[in-house]
């Protein structure tokens, strides 16, 4: 019965109310109807979903119109992960979730107690969950985020695989670390010019010459559209033993009147200069995005942790600086120079203890020059050449003890192609050799190189 057959039951009664105190029970009941039909609408609404594959786990992500009160809890046969959120409505198409290459096989969603809201997500294997809501921040909307870990097989280290890794003629390990990803989309610059999308194409191109260069191995922190903790790239430079731990930035200034390449390592005292200090806040940050804290030093207190790194870094920071030097220097054959050396600032990615580690910025993508170069295929492909080659310059420079590079400096000669702004002088400068002997050693009559052209660089 409605409020309205209420009021007229009322008055068909064959007692004689008072008039005023019908009026007044009347809107009292439409009142009372209003609130009851206003908390019966979820407050909260998911306006969009996104999800993202990871090699090693999915993400989810919903849209909020507001901050949301959740729970999220597993069940067995059949193994599905449940998500329940109070006072909240579905405005976004859930099944039409790209599934493949996931854990997940359907994902189902239902009102529960009038307002609330239910998404189930059937499986089909083993994950570990973890859901957390971000604030707004950055111009997003509040979100929630839902993190499934895929179920990790243990590996055996054998003696055998420690005695291939310590081998004489090993390859030269650079890990490549593509900024951003995923839910972070780092700077966006015009026509929806992403940062994560930029840097991705050129540290795959940057891998890709790595692994053609004999002696050398590249490995990628991320070869897709998703989101890695800066923990997590840093660490996994570790696990790969790598010589040298690479990451590839374009970002923003709040002047689009910024512009030019540069090269960071990492400050133990402050950054060098305001832009730097900003950058490395602005990249920290990402962890914010993503979700993710600090992990400690298992054990161990901050103070200590402090103490520990530090005394570990000061002996990778030396390196640090020389091949950024080196890279800095390629890098200013193609593009203009932010800084004509190499930058410092505490940039959480670069803080590995025993890697020697560089955050290399190819342009800002708030200045609409640079914007329009770094969204050319063919400038990307520069990008990462020159990259490659101030690496390459630094290792066969300062070659690993057991590597492939240090048993052909000290058993034969290398080889050196000829790039733009290279002399004599310079390339024998970079490999320890008199402009005399590498004359001699390939039959040169005079100075004069041409770009394009190689050279034996004598042994020493």
């Amino acid at each position: 019965m409605g409020v309205t057959d209420v009021y007229i039951d009322m008055l068909s009664r064959d007692t004689k109310p008072n008039f005023c105190w019908q009026l007044y029970t009347f809107v009292s009941l439409c009142l009372c109807a209003f609130f009851i039909a206003d908390v019966a609408h979820a407050s909260v609404s998911v306006d969009g979903v996104r999800l993202w594959r990871a090699p090693d786990n999915t993400r989810i992500v919903l849209d909020l119109s507001q901050p949301v009160e959740h729970r999220l809890f597993s069940l067995e046969s059949p193994a599905r992960i449940v998500i329940d959120l109070s006072d909240t409505q579905l405005n976004a198409d859930i099944k039409a979730l790209n599934l493949e290459n996931t854990p997940i096989k359907r994902v189902r969603s239902a009102a529960r107690n009038d307002s609330d809201l239910r998404i189930v997500l059937d499986l089909s294997g083993k994950v570990k969950p973890r859901s957390f809501v971000l604030a707004r921040q950055s111009g997003k909307s509040d979100r929630l985020v839902i993190d499934l870990s895929d179920e990790i097989k243990s590996t055996v280290k054998t003696v055998k695989t420690v005695e291939n890794r310590s081998e004489s003629k090993r390859d030269i390990i650079v890990v490549i670390d593509a900024g951003h990803g995923g839910e972070d989309p780092g700077a966006v610059g015009r026509k929806k010019l992403y940062e994560k999308d930029v840097v991705l194409d050129i540290s795959r191109e940057l891998a890709k010459l790595i692994d053609k260069e004999r002696g050398f191995t590249a490995k990628l922190v991320r070869d897709g559209d998703y989101y890695v903790p800066l923990h997590k790239r840093r660490d996994f430079a570790r696990k790969q033993r790598a010589d040298l731990f690479v990451s590839i930035h374009a970002d923003a200034f709040t002047s689009p009147q910024a512009n030019g390449a540069s090269v960071f390592a990492l400050s133990h005292r402050g950054a060098t200069s305001e832009t730097a200090r900003f950058l490395a806040q602005k990249e920290n940050d990402a962890d914010l995005i993503g979700g993710v804290t600090n992990v400690n030093l298992e054990g161990k207190s901050p103070d200590v942790q402090s103490v520990l790194v530090d005394l570990f870094m000061k002996a990778t920071l030396t390196s640090s600086l020389e091949v950024g030097t080196d890279v800095l220097g390629e890098m200013s054959k193609v593009a203009r120079l932010h800084k004509s050396h190499v930058e410092q600032a505490g940039f959480v990615v670069l803080k590995s203890p025993d890697v020697p580690s560089i955050l290399v910025e190819t342009g800002f993508i708030s200045n609409p020059g640079e914007a329009k170069k770094l969204s050319s295929r063919a400038y990307r492909k520069k990008m990462a050449r020159q990259i490659f080659n101030g690496i390459k310059s630094y290792f066969y420079r300062s070659p690993p003890a057991g590597s492939y590079v240090a048993w052909r400096q000290s058993n034969g000669d290398s080889d050196y192609v000829i790039a733009r702004g290279d002399t004599l002088s310079t390339i024998a400068r970079k490999h320890n050799v008199s402009v005399t002997a590498l004359r001699r050693h390939n039959g040169l009559r005079s100075d004069v190189i041409r770009v394009g052209q190689k050279l034996k660089i004598p042994s020493t």
